[in-house]
């Protein structure tokens, strides 16, 4: 791949995340927007019992707001009947309905909660959504279609729950016979909707995330160096005859090295996992290098649980080593973690040959010919938006200090 295809696909590449960090953007201020809504609304209605005023609006805002929080865990891992389950009480709990149901995107009910629960089940139909109009609006039915004899229910608001411009459900708020829906009854239920969808967008989100760090783990593991892989095997060989015992120990090394570098687990390990894995590839370069190579860690033990793209670190400590020891023949590679506030800082510092500004920015930018930094950028930024990632800090003739920044716990990131 020459020069500008790689530069190609590195735009291509930053385009599609700045549209998942937008999109993110959006959704996380229409969730805010939805609760404020929802609360004022169940506040507003809950002012008409009688005094203290105060109170009473405090407390509505109170359970609107720890109704809408708990259900967050549960829709951040799709819609599905047990999430559904899992949230649907809650969600009654945020409207003045006698019943409310959520049903999948053909109008069957995934969870229902009220009167009439007896017998609107998982799995029935409640919404005939080819009758409701659009499917991306929301629809008031004077009346549901039930057979049930004595079935309480009468008129709904029916609201769509959509993700990514596709209806993927329904959101039903259900009142009784008689019942004149109000401007209020539609705006709560379409809030409570949007409540879900905004979760439910999320969720995918995180998804495509998690995808597409994938698909940068794999291309980076496809570039692990030929020459590292080769001069490893070389290295091992070598003790073969005069340390036999030195190099099953080293085979042992190189089979955990690439167990840890292609296992098909969470792209996401903690900072322990990541600096065990650079121990492993230490132990191995150090065979190769002896006494030439001078390592120092310095970690500190409240980091070790931080959770951080894998194969984030050894890239790092490989581009130390090829600029460093490999031009020198000799060198020492520290390496430093440290907490900063909310935030913990990797620090990977070499004493070789240093490099100037414009090959700095050229790395970051994604316009060298190694993808191994960049890759590690573009995964963190990806991960964890762009306040955090890498800085590079050379001296031409003394060294570079490569800083990682991330924070210590981020929703929705976890380690395998």
């Amino acid at each position: 791949m020459n020069g500008g295809e790689r530069a190609a696909n590195g735009d291509r590449t930053w385009s599609v995340r700045n549209i998942l960090r937008s999109k993110v953007e959006e959704v996380l201020l229409g969730v805010l927007v939805g609760w404020a809504v929802i609360a004022s609304v169940v506040a507003g209605i809950r002012l008409l019992r009688p005094p203290p005023v105060v109170s009473t609006e405090r407390r509505a805002m109170q359970d609107a707001l720890h109704a809408a929080t708990v259900t967050l865990p549960h829709l951040r891992r799709g819609l599905s009947t047990d999430s559904a389950a899992k949230t649907i009480g809650y969600l009654h709990a945020l409207n003045q309905a006698l019943a409310v149901a959520l049903t999948t995107a053909d109008g069957e009910v995934l969870a229902f909660d009220g009167d009439g629960a007896d017998h609107h089940l998982p799995g029935e139909p409640l919404v005939d959504i080819a009758a409701a109009g659009r499917r991306d609006r929301i629809h008031i039915s004077s009346r549901i279609a039930c057979s049930h004899p004595g079935c309480p229910l009468g008129p709904a608001v029916l609201a769509p729950l959509v993700v990514q411009s596709e209806r993927v459900g329904t959101f039903a708020a259900l009142f009784a016979h008689g019942h004149r829906l109000t401007p209020d009854d539609t705006r709560t239920a379409t809030e409570t909707a949007s409540l879900v969808s905004a979760q439910l967008e999320l969720a995918e989100m995180e998804t495509q995330a998690e995808r597409l760090a994938r698909a940068e783990l794999r291309a980076l593991r496809a570039q692990i160096s030929p020459h590292f892989v080769y001069n490893t095997l070389a290295a091992i060989a070598s003790y073969i005859h005069s340390n036999p015992d030195e190099a099953r120990e080293l085979l042992t090394e190189f089979a955990e090295f690439t167990r840890y570098a292609f296992r098909r687990q969470s792209p996401y390990v903690t900072v322990a996992d990541e600096l065990a894995f650079v121990e492993k590839y230490l132990r191995l370069e150090h065979a190769r290098f002896g006494d030439k190579l001078d390592v120092r860690l310095h970690v500190s033990p409240d980091v070790l649980q931080t959770v951080m793209p894998m194969l984030s670190v050894q890239p790092l400590v490989e581009n130390a080593i090829r600029h460093g020891v490999e031009r020198r023949g000799q060198g020492r590679i520290e390496i430093v973690g440290s907490e900063i506030g909310t935030d913990i800082e990797l620090r990977v510092s070499d004493d070789g040959v240093g490099m100037e500004a414009e090959r700095r920015e050229a790395i970051l930018n994604g316009k060298s010919d190694g993808i191994g930094l960049i890759n590690v950028q573009s995964r963190l930024r990806a991960t964890f938006g762009q306040d955090y990632g890498l800085e590079i800090e050379s001296v031409v003739g003394e060294g570079t200090t490569v800083t990682m920044t991330l924070p210590k716990f981020r929703a929705g990131v976890r380690a395998a």
